[in-house]
């Protein structure tokens, strides 16, 4: 292989690697956005477990995070507002970035 083709094939892992990141790292936002809106919502234990699961879920609608978001809305209603919401998102996205860090 010629030194190009070898760089190739690293720009093809690196990427591989970072989507692989993002969507684990959203993944796991997910996860912790839905905890703490199970919480909100009064939601324990498998409640609250089976509650994130279903915002994970949620994430598969459509590309981007407006379908986690609508989900969540929707079903805190009063309970939080847009602001909020959308921070706690934004929080929660870089908690689940720095555990993905320390795991590796």
């Amino acid at each position: 292989m010629s030194t190009f083709d070898d760089r190739e094939k690293a720009f093809e892992n690196k990427f591989a690697h970072d989507a692989e990141m993002q969507f684990k790292a959203e993944a796991r936002r997910n996860k912790l956005l839905g905890l703490w809106a199970a919480d909100l919502l009064g939601k324990s234990g498998d409640d609250a477990t089976a509650y994130a699961r279903d915002v994970i879920r949620a994430d598969f609608e459509e590309a981007g995070d407006e379908d986690v978001y609508r989900k969540v809305k929707a079903d805190l209603g009063d309970k939080t507002d847009e602001t909020t919401l959308r921070s706690k998102m934004v929080e929660l996205m870089a908690r689940a970035k720095a555990q993905l860090l320390e795991e590796n």
